[in-house]
């Protein structure tokens, strides 16, 4: 039905030339959306304008028919179309073709609640003070769960937290040193005078560094955090630091709370506050085997913590429904390090010496290789599908270097399809779009009233701007938009994943042989349905009024 309306609304459109009566089959495309009539081509539906007055009024007329218009393609019943708990698709996959499934352990298999959060700032914030001997005054200092998003550059000598999109730019409005937001002019001129950062000369790979460092879990949340309270209490203060060591010291007291186990206590303390979805596990766990899949787990977390977390969520034979399990692998450099060997541990957990031939079932090992893994267990290309929830750490190299099917884990992916999916951001977005297209349309007009008009418009697409990026979060926006581009986020998760969801769960909406499509989203010069060229009656292919009898 959400369809039939839209597709009636840009039928009316299209049988009106954007004029708001019916015109001629004849009659060539409107043209007051594309610009004044010149003297050799008159517009053959438009007024004669002579200027001034008349402009002025005829952009605001066209302003007003296309706030008709967008109200007209968006009846109610067109929001909340997507579905949160949906799988979505960057690349074609059918599970049929699967035969092996591996997991990573954190974030993947036993979800975790943003109660975690508090805990591990707090417990760095302490270590800073106590350990590396920061001022008591950062104690004053609280977590804020609303201050960051995953997936922020941080630039190192500059104590810049920004948003950079998908092309190196850093997204404007979206750069803080410490709590703060720096002006765009600043930035700019930071920058040598342009938004782009040259990512490939001051970050490596995996996104660490030398000077540039990308987020990309979800526990650098509360490390991002630290991070900024750290240097506003320093700017605040009005004390001189050095950028590169006081990032370091924020970085090794997030690590010594995970080193030191800090985290693995509160979680195996109260297993309920702290794991979501833990049925859910064993649901999508219980049902792959039943279906004849080989299961794996691969993760960075040591046995003793792992067993106890999966005991809660699946129970205590777990590890008969994985074919092999590693622990404390050090992921990344197990994807590309061969030098590490894979040791067995006993049931205590104590490493034995016993040279390792095969993987066995039920058995749990430490280290080693993907290089041997491959060569032990014959699990080669597309049939192996990986899930994890880092971009870097536990997808890029799986799908890069060896063929891997791959799905990445994004929890916060449940909640922007719930923004998504409301009334507000749907009109805000749509009026957003249809306005930049009448910019675009209309700027050849350039005397003085129209150029008011026009700066009305911008100043309007600029607060429509930062109302949409604000429904995200107020700082930084959506994880994977800027204002019109992806996100580098985004960027590394389209080429480093064909599957993307909210959480392992969502593998129980669909059948185990389900074939997932991507959706084939159109290039700037492959669509002819643009909402801006709808709305500004002004269609970039001639043919376009022909088809309003199939719209």
């Amino acid at each position: 039905m959400e369809g039939a309306g839209l597709q009636a609304a840009a039928r009316r459109w299209l049988l009106c030339g954007g004029h708001g009566g019916p015109r001629a089959a004849s009659s060539l495309p409107s043209c007051p959306g594309c610009g004044p009539p010149g003297p050799s081509a008159p517009c053959p539906s438009g007024p004669a304008l002579a200027g001034g007055a008349d402009l002025n009024a005829h952009l605001w007329a066209r302003y007003q028919d296309m706030r008709r218009l967008v109200h007209d393609l968006l009846p109610p019943e067109v929001c909340s179309l997507l579905n949160p708990a949906a799988i979505y698709a960057n690349n074609e996959i059918s599970l049929r073709d699967v035969e092996v499934y591996g997991f990573d352990y954190d974030y993947t298999l036993a979800q975790y609640a943003d109660a975690l959060h508090p805990e591990i700032f707090s417990a760095a914030r302490n270590i800073l003070i106590e350990h590396y001997k920061y001022p008591e005054g950062i104690r004053k200092y609280d977590y804020n769960p609303s201050f960051a998003i995953r997936g922020l550059h941080y630039d190192i000598p500059k104590s810049l937290l920004m948003k950079i999109d998908a092309y190196h730019y850093v997204q404007l409005g979206t750069a803080y040193r410490g709590l703060q937001p720096v002006p765009d002019e600043e930035v700019i001129e930071l920058y040598g005078g342009t938004q782009h950062i040259p990512l490939y000369q001051t970050s490596g790979f995996y996104g660490k560094g030398p000077s540039i460092k990308q987020f990309m879990d979800i526990f650098s949340l509360p490390e991002m955090a630290l991070l900024s309270c750290v240097v506003d209490y320093f700017l605040g203060h009005g004390l001189e630091f050095d950028q590169a060591h006081l990032y370091k010291d924020v970085t090794d007291a997030i690590r010594d709370v995970h080193v030191k186990g800090l985290m693995y206590q509160w979680i195996e303390q109260d297993m309920e506050k702290y794991i979501l979805r833990g049925d859910e596990t064993f649901a999508v766990l219980s049902r792959l085997v039943a279906h004849g899949k080989q299961l794996f787990l691969i993760t960075n977390s040591p046995f003793s913590f792992v067993d106890k977390g999966m005991r809660h969520m699946v129970g205590p034979d777990w590890r008969q429904l994985f074919d092999v399990v590693i622990v404390q692998a050090a992921k990344p450099s197990f994807f590309t390090d061969r030098r590490k060997p894979f040791r067995k541990l006993d049931e205590k957990g104590s490493l034995q010496w016993d040279r390792i031939t095969r993987l066995e079932k039920g058995k749990i090992y430490r280290q080693g290789n993907l290089f041997d893994f491959l060569r032990l267990t014959e699990w080669r290309g597309p049939r192996v599908l990986y899930f994890g929830d880092h971009l870097y750490s536990d997808l890029a190299d799986l799908m890069l270097r060896h063929g891997w099917r791959t799905g990445a884990i994004i929890p916060k992916l449940e909640r922007e399809i719930r923004i998504i999916n409301t009334e507000q951001y749907m009109h805000s977005l749509t009026w957003q779009q249809a306005l930049t297209g009448l910019l675009e349309r209309m700027q050849t007009y350039q005397d003085a009233e129209s150029r008011q008009v026009l700066a009305a418009w911008m100043k309007e697409r600029q607060e429509l701007r930062c109302i949409t990026k604000a429904l995200f979060n107020a700082q930084f926006g959506s994880i994977f938009r800027t204002f019109h581009n992806p996100t580098y986020f985004s960027r590394r998760l389209v080429r480093f994943s064909d599957l993307y969801m909210a959480s392992l769960s969502c593998l129980l909406n669909y059948r185990v042989d389900f074939t997932f499509y991507p959706r084939r989203t159109p290039l700037q010069h492959e669509a002819p349905l643009w909402m801006d060229q709808l709305c500004t009656g002004c269609m970039k292919t001639p043919f376009l009024s022909d088809m309003a009898h199939i719209l």
